[in-house]
């Protein structure tokens, strides 16, 4: 039985487990200089705690990624609803279970449409949670808070829900898995660059009322090695044209840093910075969604666009 389970997974590819080697001996060796650096200043200690996290979280994740369909479809799902519970437990509506469960059901539903192959249903399903949300005031015959709540919901379900599962589409593609993994380099690549040298580059603040640590400068250069580690690890790309990875560095790294102000900007406004560490490491289960809730759906239609025109 497990023979046939791991001929039938991407761990029968010697590419996906020599990528799996070339990638858990680069964090491990990252992992090595931060840690002796991380006296240095409070954005080496991020940068270390974030990357101890992974070192923990990236075994599992190649292991979860490389079993055979559906597999990894599902372990996306679960993903997503988890980190809907954590954003319910952020904004204090949890306890709100109609809610909490008709966005639960929409994300289960979008991973059946995924399955089905069947994108119209997907893209419809962000108007049928909003309708069921709605109904909810009636069912209670009540309507304190209601426009809050269903507001609340719309946002978990679908940046949560209908952007991140946008990973599932890209599971689809041609090397999709590698694609994923792809994403997920690159995007926390570009974060933690950018926390490491932002104290050293820059003194423009872009958004200092909402997160004052980054500058633009440290943005930009962080923007730019990540293109160059898109570059770098273009083998993972169905096509090494300049166009794929360009593009793709560029999502990474742009969309990434608005995904992570966008969810910076809803806890600051809820007044709670972390719910619970993530794993060993630096902040919770949405620090390590949130730059992926903008770099999914973008970076999706982004390389379907681009396939469609060079075909």
């Amino acid at each position: 039985m497990m023979t046939e389970l791991f001929a039938n997974s991407s761990w029968a590819s010697p590419i996906y487990r020599e990528t799996a080697l070339i990638i858990l001996s680069f964090l491990f060796v990252s992992g090595i200089i931060i840690y002796f650096l991380r006296q240095k200043n409070y954005y080496f200690v991020v940068s270390w705690a974030s990357i101890k996290s992974w070192l923990f979280v990236a075994p599992l994740l190649f292991l979860v990624l490389g079993l055979p369909e559906p597999w990894p479809l599902i372990v996306l799902t679960l993903l997503g609803i988890f980190g809907a519970k954590v954003f319910f437990q952020l904004m204090g509506m949890f306890h709100r279970s109609y809610f909490v469960l008709i966005c639960y059901a929409g994300i289960l539903a979008l991973a059946y449409s995924v399955y089905k192959d069947n994108l119209d249903l997907y893209n419809l399903l962000p108007m049928i949670v909003l309708g069921g949300a709605c109904l909810v005031p009636l069912a209670r015959n009540n309507y304190k808070r209601m426009i809050q709540y269903i507001s609340l919901t719309m946002l978990a379900f679908i940046f949560l829900g209908w952007s991140y599962m946008h990973m599932a589409w890209i599971l689809k593609f041609e090397k999709g898995i590698y694609q994923v993994m792809y994403l997920i380099i690159l995007t926390e690549f570009c974060d933690n660059t950018n926390m490491a040298i932002s104290r050293y580059v820059g003194k423009f603040k872009l958004f200092d009322r909402i997160d004052f640590k980054r500058t633009l400068e440290s943005t930009i250069v962080s923007a730019l090695i990540t293109i160059g580690v898109a570059f770098a690890m273009r083998h993972l790309l169905p096509d090494r044209s300049d166009i794929y990875w360009l593009t793709a560095g560029l999502v990474a790294s742009l969309g990434g840093f608005v995904g992570d102000l966008v969810m910076t900007t809803i806890r600051r406004d809820a007044g709670i910075k972390v719910m619970g560490a993530f794993i060993l490491g630096r902040g919770d289960f949405l620090h390590r969604m949130d730059r992926l809730i903008f770099v999914a759906p973008i970076y999706y239609y982004a390389m379907l666009y681009i396939s469609q025109v060079n075909t």
